[in-house]
């Protein structure tokens, strides 16, 4: 693992890669709909979720109206495919 200014690098076979990105879904209407309950469940199917994929969660939120992640993606998995996977 290389460590440089932007923090460090994951290597694979032939590559050297740096992937991170932030997330956020937001829900339709401005509205509070998620309850505690939905919350914590909705943390656990992403953490388990992610960690299946080899994804690396760096913060993962979920408040009343929206999900905020930061995630690290091999450059194996299409961020659109991800998106849609979570």
């Amino acid at each position: 693992m290389y460590t440089g200014v932007m923090g460090s690098y994951k290597t694979g076979g032939h590559t050297v890669w740096y992937c991170k990105y932030h997330l956020v879904w937001v829900t339709k209407l401005p509205y509070h709909v998620w309850g505690e309950n939905v919350r914590q469940r909705c943390r656990e199917l992403i953490c388990h979720t992610a960690r299946g994929l080899e994804i690396v969660l760096y913060v993962s939120r979920v408040n009343r109206d929206q999900v905020d992640l930061r995630i690290s993606v091999p450059p194996s998995l299409s961020v659109s495919w991800v998106v849609q996977y979570l």
